[in-house]
């Protein structure tokens, strides 16, 4: 058997068709015929050919790469936005690396700087900051990117995220129809556009039915700052009949801090968090939560990379999703004597919530001006 590395030409005489051919399915830089385009995959994939990325970079002068700056990787909303997206650009033949920003506009510069050396096609950023200042570095380099879930309101990039607002006022209006009036609202940091929206949207339902105006509590941006947050107000506050966490760590803070305090969920506090995921319907109380469309966004995120990577020149686009509500146990109606009516506590639920609370436990499209 020879040692040479199996070449384009290899594939293309083999699947009778010629080198351009292959070229186009496995860069995908032009539509190709799916059958046609499935044979020589297939036999791509027979010879054992690999694309040589160097050689493909040196001709077209980018890669055939898609950065995606989040962050912070430890969150796991953020890694399935980029799992999500993932799931796209492979089908495309694109490769994709992911950096972290720690949530810190220097450290975004860095990483920034450091994704441009390698020219990708285009970049996804989640901003650390609503400012985003080191989009100057992007544009001066001239590659395509989108500004995913933290929108900046840039007027020069496309953007997606849901719809903050009519998120953080479904979660208002489900407490309530159960009968709450005082409400707690739980945001990370409300120098985020996405956390003011939400906290907006159910202050907006909340006093449009006569009930007090919510308290707003920030609570960080990690599990244990939550945590610790939450439970020094609850111990210098009049309590709250329920609580919206309007992120998962946010979500996990609440949790935890009630179980420091043998409040009870639902019969003494009711509780909607925010990113639903498995953990949040595996345990005797599930989570009453908003769900963000991870798919949707990934796919919407792709879209707009995609289409300006093929030279899209469309003024920029705003795409808002829709989240849902998925009602579950942990809220409850308003009983005779202002507690929550539910048996659905007991004993074992404080430990089952000790156990979820772990931050690693878990895991319509309107066009904008």
């Amino acid at each position: 058997m020879s040692d040479k590395p199996v070449s384009i030409r290899d594939v293309a005489k083999k699947a009778g068709v010629s080198p351009g051919t292959v070229s186009n399915v496995l860069t995908g830089r032009k539509p190709v015929n799916k059958d046609l385009a499935d044979h020589v995959r297939k036999v791509a994939a027979e010879l054992g050919y690999q694309t040589d990325r160097l050689a493909s970079q040196l001709r077209t002068g980018k890669a055939q790469i898609i950065a995606v700056l989040v962050p912070d990787l430890d969150n796991p909303f953020f890694t399935s936005i980029v799992s999500a997206i993932e799931g796209c650009v492979s089908q495309e033949n694109y490769e994709i690396i992911v950096a972290n920003s720690n949530d810190d506009e220097e450290t975004e510069r860095s990483r920034l700087a450091a994704i441009l050396a390698w020219r990708p096609a285009g970049i996804v950023v989640i901003p650390s900051t609503d400012r985003f200042p080191n989009r100057d570095l992007i544009e001066r380099a001239g590659v395509p990117y989108v500004i995913a879930d933290r929108v900046t309101h840039s007027p020069q990039a496309d953007t997606v995220s849901v719809a903050n607002e009519e998120a953080g006022a479904m979660a208002a209006r489900h407490l309530l129809d159960l009968g709450h009036r005082r409400i707690l609202l739980a945001a990370s940091v409300l120098g985020l556009g996405n956390m003011r929206e939400r906290c907006a949207g159910a202050a907006r339902v909340i006093e449009a039915a006569g009930a007090p105006a919510p308290e707003v509590l920030e609570t960080g941006l990690t599990f244990e700052v939550a945590s610790e947050r939450l439970s020094k107000w609850l111990d210098g506050h009049e309590r709250p009949t329920a609580i919206i966490g309007f992120t998962n760590f946010t979500t996990l803070g609440v949790l935890t801090a009630l179980v420091g305090r043998n409040i009870r969920i639902p019969d003494e506090m009711s509780v909607i968090g925010f990113d639903d995921y498995k953990w949040m319907c595996a345990r005797s109380v599930p989570i009453t939560a908003i769900r963000q469309p991870i798919q949707a966004m990934g796919q919407a995120i792709w879209s707009r990379l995609r289409s300006r990577i093929g030279g899209d020149t469309c003024p920029p686009m705003r795409v808002y999703l829709s989240c849902e509500l998925i009602v579950r146990a942990s809220a409850a109606a308003i009983g005779p004597k202002g507690q929550e009516t539910s048996n659905a506590s007991d004993g074992n639920d404080q430990d089952n919530v000790r156990e979820m609370a772990r931050p690693d436990a878990g895991t319509g499209i309107k066009p904008g001006a």
